[in-house]
């Protein structure tokens, strides 16, 4: 903030619009992304609970405590990394057979 203090009115207003418009798209992209997932796993017919669920969430996010909100964002994260972790650990012996059998397959162009 100090930065853009320098520049008079137009830093402090660069920066607040860049960030109003970071976290809209932020916003509007998980949104989209987790509706699709949802509607993969669920159908479409679970799609509206979860639009009005997605509202409180943001409405929650907006007025409850900030280190509250952090620890919630942490903990989703860490229950959607468990999974993959889980498969990657499933697949790492799928995944030493491909690659030795890719690089020793006579595929591989040294030169490069």
């Amino acid at each position: 903030k100090m930065a853009f203090s320098k520049i008079s009115f137009f830093g402090p207003l660069i920066l607040t619009v860049g960030l109003i418009t970071f976290a809209f798209s932020t916003i509007l992209g998980w949104s989209y992304y987790a509706e699709k997932a949802i509607e993969y796993l669920g159908g479409k017919k679970v799609i509206k609970v979860y639009r009005l669920v997605w509202v409180a969430a943001v409405y929650a996010g907006s007025v409850v405590n900030l280190a509250m909100i952090w620890n919630i964002a942490d903990c989703m994260n860490a229950l959607m990394a468990i999974p993959n972790l889980i498969s990657l650990l499933l697949l790492s012996g799928v995944l030493v057979k491909e690659t030795n059998k890719y690089l020793w397959s006579g595929n591989l162009d040294e030169k490069s």
